[in-house]
């Protein structure tokens, strides 16, 4: 795991959503998910898509014995979803979405200044010219998933 996120965070001829893409992957790979989720665990997309056609490279993929759907409609029923990617569009409107939720078995991922403090577990940033992320343990729990001892060492900051 840590050569595929190291690989993707340096890959020059990737373009930055392709990256998070990877990333997205990788985080819903690490994260524990209740029995209750089943079998299948849906990503989508609130707010505006800035993937375009990379993030249904993650379509159909396996996640452990899971399988992961990919949903790009700006409607994105959140109560449907398992991983939901909040666009730099929602900004706004994030505080909002993770307490509406919850305690709902949903990671919720963005790539927005403070994302972690406004709950949502995992946030993607550049540093350095390099794609890192935090982490906000206390947000994961509190919707019933648990991230991954070996995720977490690669994140740059750990909300507990």
């Amino acid at each position: 795991m840590l050569t595929l996120l190291s690989s993707f965070a340096r890959a020059d001829q990737l373009s930055e959503y392709q990256i998070k893409a990877g990333f997205l992957y990788n985080f819903a790979t690490f994260t524990e998910w209740p029995q209750s989720v089943g079998n299948n665990l849906k990503l989508c997309i609130y707010g505006q898509d800035p993937f375009g056609k990379s993030i249904y490279d993650l379509d159909n993929k396996a996640v452990g014995k899971r399988l992961l759907t990919v949903r790009s409609d700006n409607s994105a029923a959140i109560d449907n979803c398992h991983i939901v990617f909040i666009a730099t569009s929602a900004h706004a409107e994030i505080t909002t979405i993770t307490n509406k939720f919850k305690g709902k078995p949903i990671l919720f991922v963005a790539d927005s200044p403070n994302a972690t403090e406004q709950g949502v577990a995992l946030n993607m940033i550049k540093k350095n010219n390099r794609m890192v992320f935090e982490a906000n343990l206390s947000a994961a729990r509190k919707n019933g998933l648990a991230i991954s001892s070996r995720l977490l060492q690669m994140a740059t900051k750990v909300v507990r």
